[in-house]
């Protein structure tokens, strides 16, 4: 089982690193999908480093259980506020990559406290 936490937690950290790279790139496609939902183009930043956080406390929390376990709850946590911000604005269109990334969010959870 630990093999499948190394594997969805490898996952998810190089998705949230793609996501933050987006988010640093303030490309005009990006900025217009955040405003779109209410977040303004200078928190973009914000949520970059929230992201990689979350990333590099999914990878630290192979190697020491309660990181890992806390960075899966804080990453949880974001995605339902993004998801909470598309259903807001009615973004449905972009609302699947939250919701997937929730999900994933979980399984990781599920699975660093299954092989704490």
């Amino acid at each position: 089982m630990f093999v499948a936490t190394v594997l969805i937690s490898l996952v998810l950290a190089a998705l949230l690193t793609y996501s933050a790279t987006g988010k640093l790139s303030h490309e005009e496609r990006v900025v217009q999908t955040y405003t779109r939902v209410g977040v303004q183009e200078d928190k973009l930043n914000y949520l970059a480093i929230i992201l990689l956080a979350g990333a590099g406390g999914l990878l630290l929390g192979l190697i020491w259980a309660p990181l890992g376990i806390a960075a899966a709850i804080g990453l949880i946590l974001y995605f339902i506020t993004a998801c909470t911000f598309h259903i807001r604005a009615k973004d449905t269109k972009n609302l699947p990559a939250p919701l997937v990334l929730a999900l994933l969010a979980l399984v990781a959870l599920i699975l660093r406290l299954a092989t704490a």
